[in-house]
This record gives C-alpha cells, sequence and structure tokens, in this order.
C-alpha cells in the first residue's frame, strides 16, 4: 500500500512516519513545502499525480489557532482551498483521501460527547475554515474519510504536554485552565488509526467505510487535569513536576474562542473500521517517557 501524507514536520505526519517504517507492507511518502505548498496550487496536483498513492493523507493545514484570527485569508486558503485541491487530485489519481480535521468546527457548547452527525458551529477562523475544507474535501473525492480529532500531542513540535514540562522546569506552581474539556490525544493513535482505515478502505470499498468518523483518545478530562496527569507522570519517572492551580477561561483569555466541551465520541469509528484509540491515561505515559528518556 502506498501512502502520500502532505506535510513533513507536523505532529500527525512524524508519526505516520515513524509508524509506517515498521510495517514492511506500507511505502509512505511525505511531501510539504515547496515541492506542494497547499498556498501555491500549481504545485499540489503534479506532486499527488507523480507519487501514484493508493490513499492521501491530508494532514498538512494552518493550526496556529489564535494566528488564525489575525490572517483569516491565509487559515482559509490553507484549510478549505488547499485541502479541497489535494482531494481532487487525489481523486484524479485514483486514490482515496484521509483528511484530518478538529473539533473546533463544533461550538462547544453543548453537554455530553459530540457524534459525527451532530451540527456543526465554529467559533473561530480556524474552525470555519477547516470546516470549509470538511466540505471541499467531501465535494472533490467520494472516497473520502474525514477525521475529527482534538488536543494533539507527542513528542513532536510544538504541544501541550511539551509545554508543560518546559514549565515544570522554571515554576513551582503553573495555572491552567480547568473549564474546557476533550479528548487528550497522541499523534501515534491518530497516526495508528489512519493507518487501520486505510487498510479498510483499501481492501473493501463498500460506503460505510467513507465518510466523517471522531478519533481521539478514550476518556476525557479539562486542560488542569491533563497538565497534572503529564506532571505526575514525569515525576514518577525523575522528570519535572509542578502543582497546578485551576483557573477559568476568562482568567486567560485568547484571541479565538476554545471550544468549552471538545469531547468526540468515537463510537462509529469502533462500529466500522473495529478500532478505538486507548485510554489517554495510557498514551500519555508513553509520550512522557519519550520527552523525558
Amino acid at each position: 500500500m502506498r501512502i502520500l501524507v502532505t506535510g513533513r514536520e507536523g505532529q500527525v505526519a512524524r508519526s505516520l512516519a515513524e509508524r509506517a517504517a515498521a510495517d514492511a507492507d506500507i511505502e509512505l511518502v511525505s511531501i510539504g513545502r515547496p515541492q506542494l505548498d497547499l498556498l501555491q496550487p500549481e504545485t499540489i496536483r503534479p506532486a499527488i499525480l507523480a507519487a501514484q498513492p493508493d490513499v492521501v493523507v491530508s494532514a498538512a493545514a494552518h493550526t496556529a489557532v489564535d494566528q488564525a484570527e489575525d490572517e483569516p485569508e491565509r487559515a482559509f486558503a490553507i484549510n478549505a482551498a488547499g485541502a479541497g485541491a489535494v482531494a481532487s487530485a487525489a481523486a484524479e489519481a485514483g486514490a482515496a483521501i484521509i483528511h484530518l480535521s478538529t473539533d473546533y468546527v463544533f461550538s462547544g457548547e453543548l453537554e455530553g460527547e459530540r457524534v459525527e452527525t451532530d451540527a456543526t458551529d465554529p467559533q473561530s477562523v480556524y474552525g470555519r475554515s477547516k470546516l470549509d475544507g470538511e466540505e471541499a474535501v467531501a465535494a472533490a473525492n467520494p472516497r473520502h474519510v474525514i477525521l475529527r480529532t482534538a488536543w494533539v500531542y507527542s513528542p513532536f513540535g510544538k504541544n501541550f504536554a511539551k509545554t508543560m514540562l518546559a514549565l515544570a522546569r522554571q515554576h513551582d506552581r503553573i495555572r491552567i485552565v480547568a473549564d474546557q474539556w476533550g479528548n487528550p490525544t497522541a499523534a501515534a493513535d491518530v497516526a495508528e488509526g489512519v493507518l487501520r482505515i486505510a487498510r479498510t478502505i483499501i481492501a473493501d470499498r463498500q460506503p460505510e467505510t467513507y465518510g466523517i468518523f471522531h478519533l481521539a483518545g478514550e476518556g476525557d478530562t479539562n486542560w488542569a487535569g491533563f497538565a497534572r496527569q503529564i506532571l505526575a507522570t514525569s515525576a514518577s519517572l525523575g522528570g519535572p513536576s509542578a502543582e497546578v492551580e485551576d483557573i477559568t477561561t476568562a482568567d486567560y483569555p485568547t484571541k479565538a474562542r476554545r471550544p468549552r466541551n471538545s469531547r468526540l465520541s468515537c463510537e462509529k469509528l469502533l462500529e466500522v473500521h473495529g478500532w478505538r484509540p486507548p485510554a489517554w491515561q495510557d498514551s500519555c505515559r508513553t509520550v512522557v517517557e519519550r520527552l523525558i528518556g
């Protein structure tokens, strides 16, 4: 199976490359700028057609949530128009597409877990651009899987886990928002899910294998609870730790509005593709072990 991943340096792209390297049945190619640049549409089609993939993983995106508020045109060009162009080129190449999306397509105001059929209502430029991207991908390639995930962290790039450990090396006490809830999701688990789905859609082209799915860590917490888990795990391994003080969203204003409730149900993923991400606490330990190792 030949898989093309858009982007090289993102958390999921790097996790996919690492995971695929251990599987002899997978040939994975990552293409990023300048060969494939979502802001340069003329680069997208040639790069994808030349790769001759069976599956394209659309992982490249504008993910700077607050920055998107200041540069909406760039966010929409990458997350909406760029994603649609990738899906269109994949269709022309005869490839299915797995497109990564986000919990930010929801308002975050409802209680409980969001399912794939719930109404979307993004409250930020980032969320609106990603929702437009979902719609562009679905319109351009009927063989699409749109994966909404949330709170992604890993040993790579910038993310919450790395930030907490860095802060704990400098401070005895850290103030963290405790009124936003969601599912911490290790990028390695997203990568595992992507590869499992890729196998399914290559082996079984039934309509139900396509569509929108949620893929997020099993179980939920708030940001402060996530921080405590990271730091407690670090302390147990001899790494840095600090006390966590709960604060509210109002105490930590940001340009972009964050969803208050980002809980995602992954039942559809389990029913259709036969896999559920592991408990977020287990994946958290794996990542922290690597970060302080």
